[in-house]
């Protein structure tokens, strides 16, 4: 359900955008928008990773970390059956993490200090897990998409007023609407894009730490620590707040039109209605090693 989801909302993003390059310019204004957009998802798509990381100031995380992250990481990606994606740290307090890269061959899971100060070592593993479903999922990818046609709508929109096509076919008081709405109507659908990948995210993540309370109890801590610490990179860049696991806008409480998250207690609760299923039973011992391993001396209890 959360793939034909993602595929309807997808479709719609790109009838919008075809659609206003159409108001815009006629079948010209189409052609126009077409290689617009051609253009801004070949660079995003090569560079989203490196830009989303300097954005936050994330550091690279040596193999031989002494807390162990590197190790966790590795092991997490084994159960996922995926490549072993670059880990990063973000300083900034509050917790939090969020995977990027146009390709599980080409991705990286970055989490915060405050993540690695706050949770325990289950919690952290059950995170990077979520990061991880995204990675599979190819959901980084599909979210890097959205919010580059989300931004070539608002682009076009903007430029409305200077198309004499769109003010011969809507005249300027329709003219002037779309140019409101139309960004309205890209940012609703990228959030609900957003929201629906989350939840497929939470569920695929359980699977792999073989665990959904270690999720569950994670969003809790770090839902209560975003709306208590601020993440000033995440404010100076509003429009990257949907790859965080948790809001870190400090997050609307209820599914709400314009939450790129759903409420943490749905997801929590979804969590909880997968203890006992099959996905959710204790994998053996040899496939979670690092639920098996003493534990080391890190910024976790």
């Amino acid at each position: 359900m959360g793939y034909t989801k993602t595929a309807i909302l997808m479709a719609a993003m790109t009838a919008l955008f075809v659609g206003i390059g159409y108001l815009l310019g006629g079948s010209g204004g189409i052609v126009v928008a077409f290689v617009i957009a051609l253009g801004m998802n070949a660079f995003t798509w090569w560079n989203s990773d490196k830009m989303v990381l300097r954005m936050h100031n994330a550091q690279p995380v040596a193999p031989n970390d002494r807390a162990g992250l590197h190790a966790m990481v590795a092991d997490l990606a084994q159960n996922a059956n995926l490549p072993m994606p670059a880990v990063y740290l973000i300083d900034t307090a509050q917790p939090n993490a969020f995977a990027t890269g146009r390709n599980p061959a080409n991705a990286a899971v970055a989490v915060t200090a405050g993540l690695l100060q706050t949770l325990n070592r289950d919690q952290i593993a059950a995170v990077i897990a979520h990061e991880l479903a995204h990675i599979k999922n190819h959901d980084t990818a599909i979210m890097t998409v959205t919010a580059t046609f989300a931004g070539a709508i608002s682009m076009l929109a903007n430029f409305a007023l200077f198309f004499g096509g769109s003010r011969e076919r809507l005249g300027i008081v329709g003219t002037i609407a779309m140019m409101i709405l139309a960004p309205m109507a890209a940012a609703l659908v990228q959030m609900a894009i957003s929201r629906s990948r989350e939840y497929e995210a939470d569920r695929i993540g359980a699977e792999i730490c073989c665990n959904p309370m270690w999720l569950a109890s994670a969003l809790e801590r770090i839902q209560q620590g975003a709306t208590q610490i601020d993440n000033p990179a995440a404010e100076r860049n509003p429009a990257m707040a949907h790859m965080f696991i948790i809001n870190p806008l400090h997050a609307h409480r209820r599914d709400k039109l314009f939450s790129t998250h759903p409420a943490t207690e749905n997801r929590v609760a979804a969590l909880r209605a997968m203890v006992g299923t099959p996905a959710a039973r204790p994998a053996p011992a040899s496939s979670v090693p690092l639920v098996r391993r003493k534990r080391q001396s890190g910024p976790w209890t």
